[in-house]
């Protein structure tokens, strides 16, 4: 695998640590180059909350990101956050999708990974789904495209999960020597892992049987053939 220069897109903050945490902490243990990518803002976790309305919600939102990226060893500068709608990451048949194409290939150009990390193409999630497709857009001009590498985060839910094509592999990562710090890193996400936004009767959080799934010693990764 080519690991001097890496990207972790994420269509949420908090999917990179879930999904790629380990990775994220074994590849900058090497000191590899790991950017991060995050895509939407987040603000659909909690829509109904008086406390924190989508202004206050995106800002904890990152906060959260990078603390929890720091935990990684991924400095702040590292970071990108897009902004896009939570929910509503544009699709071909949505509009608004080439000028997230110019934003995803603008950050791709300036760092010029030899892999990235993206949302698994058939994860039940559509943000997800989106986010590969818009991602697949933004490297189709390239002259040489990087290693693709996808990883699964609600695809762990069997009443959800498809059957995988006969094209993709499979693979599990090691991420033992690393495993307790991805843990940190998914708990500095408090807004999705407790009572901290506590106003939003309808607010999503992370069931600790969801998170058993991210906790292990390690990761699961798909790649096309």
């Amino acid at each position: 695998m080519a690991l001097s220069s890496v990207l972790i897109v994420a269509p949420h903050p908090d999917d990179e640590t879930l999904g790629c945490g380990g990775a994220i902490a074994l590849l900058r243990s090497l000191r590899c180059d790991v950017r991060v990518m995050v895509l939407s803002n987040g603000t659909m976790s909690h829509p109904r909350s008086r406390k924190y309305p989508a202004s206050a919600l995106q800002a904890l939102r990152e906060s959260e990101s990078l603390e929890a990226l720091s935990i990684l060893g991924v400095a702040a500068d590292a970071v990108t956050f897009v902004r896009l709608q939570d929910g509503a990451i544009p699709t071909w048949k949505t509009g608004g999708i080439r000028s997230a194409i110019l934003a995803c290939r603008a950050c791709i150009a300036e760092i010029s990974p030899q892999t990235i990390f993206l949302p698994w193409r058939n994860d039940p999630h559509p943000d997800h789904r989106a986010s590969w497709n818009l991602i697949q857009a933004a490297l189709a001009d390239l002259p040489q495209a990087p290693r693709c590498i996808e990883y699964p985060i609600w695809d762990w839910d069997p009443d959800q999960r498809r059957d995988l094509p006969t094209d993709i592999t499979s693979w599990r990562l090691d991420i033992g020597t690393v495993v307790e710090l991805k843990q940190q890193a998914i708990a500095a996400y408090r807004s999705q892992t407790t009572d901290l936004i506590d106003d939003d009767p309808t607010g999503f959080r992370l069931s600790s049987e969801l998170l058993m799934n991210f906790t292990r010693s390690w990761e699961v990764y798909l790649e096309a053939e």
